[in-house]
């Protein structure tokens, strides 16, 4: 009686063996860029003891890797990095391309020249993934990547169509809980300060406040634009000061242009909340520090960058992650307060 043949082991069995995760083994195996000494040494020796055979195929797909993923975002502002919101999707995308080995490129890409240095990284192939944020309008930049075969997470639903693979927050929902809280607090004549009106995210979060207030029968009184700015926010708050004097309360589509608006009402002689109630959106560390502290609703910001590269990566590796949106909720603070009386 011939023996049963011996069954071979598995990368996963690998990767355990030496202490590290699928995808940094399977880089180490076939000689990919960006992986430490001291993994690939882990990896190598964990192929000698098990006896490990790499699949000719899964070889030759996984040597087409570079090791590297972009960020990038649909904006020619040079600071984009370096503001709170983006600084914190970073600090989440970093957390989770830490255990990947995956290198991280952060690129510029609303200027002709910025979207020329993508399209030639798509071309030549010296990214395995792509994460974009920031689009606005009919952005080409998703139709750039899409084209070109190469794995693509949105981080924010575009303004038109659906893609197959984004991260977003739940910004209807959380401008509706801004609304209610306006309501419940006896405000009756709301305003709200927008940001760039050919974004998916400014679309949804007005979409969401005028429901919550269309279904408790309170009229929003208007809208102005702030461009997601705190200058712009500033701005936007004296035109609606200037329309409507009597207004009590100013929802802000994201915390910088509250904290224009908060400064605009204090020059103007408005106290808050006692006169007007002000909520934004985002919760940054900068809202627990505004005069008054800044309510806001809260979406989990690094948690957003985590999940997009965690996808990212599903995506690289041959998988198909299924679409996620992640849960806002409101954070009240003395800017919103409950117990102040608006002046009638």
């Amino acid at each position: 009686m011939e023996p049963s043949p011996r069954r071979m082991p598995t990368l996963d069995e690998v990767a355990e063996r030496a202490g590290v995760s699928r995808t940094a083994a399977s880089r180490a195996i076939n000689n990919v860029p960006h992986v430490s000494r001291a993994k690939r040494d882990a990896v190598e020796r964990a192929v000698r003891e098990l006896g490990y055979v790499p699949n000719p195929t899964a070889r030759a797909l996984a040597t087409r890797k570079v090791g590297a993923v972009v960020l990038a975002a649909s904006s020619d502002e040079a600071g984009l990095f370096a503001d709170p919101f983006f600084a914190e999707v970073i600090v989440g995308v970093s957390a989770a391309l830490e255990q990947t080995d995956l290198e991280l490129i952060l690129l510029l890409a609303n200027t002709p020249r910025g979207r020329e240095r993508l399209q030639q990284m798509i071309r030549s192939r010296r990214a395995d993934g792509i994460m974009l944020m920031a689009l606005r309008g009919d952005d080409p930049l998703g139709r750039l990547a899409e084209e070109a075969g190469m794995p693509v997470v949105f981080g924010g639903l575009p303004l038109t169509g659906e893609p197959r693979w984004y991260v977003d927050a739940d910004n209807r929902g959380g401008a509706r809980l801004a609304a209610e809280h306006f309501v419940r607090t006896g405000r009756t004549r709301p305003v709200m300060i927008t940001g760039q009106v050919n974004t998916r995210v400014s679309v949804a979060r007005e979409q969401g406040f005028a429901e919550g207030l269309t279904l408790a029968g309170v009229p929003l009184l208007d809208v102005a634009s702030g461009a997601f700015q705190e200058e712009g926010g500033s701005e936007a708050m004296e035109q609606l000061l200037d329309a409507h004097p009597q207004l009590d309360a100013v929802f802000a589509a994201s915390d910088g242009m509250a904290i224009g608006a908060l400064q605009t009402l204090r020059r103007r002689g408005r106290q808050v909340p006692e006169d007007v109630s002000v909520i934004g959106f985002n919760d940054l560390a900068g809202a627990r520090h505004t005069n008054p502290p800044l309510a806001t609703v809260h979406q989990p910001v690094r948690a957003l960058g985590h999940e997009m590269a965690r996808m990212l990566v599903s995506a690289i590796d041959g998988q198909d992650p299924s679409p996620l949106i992640l849960p806002t909720r409101l954070t009240v603070r003395e800017s919103a307060a409950p117990g102040a009386t608006a002046l009638r």
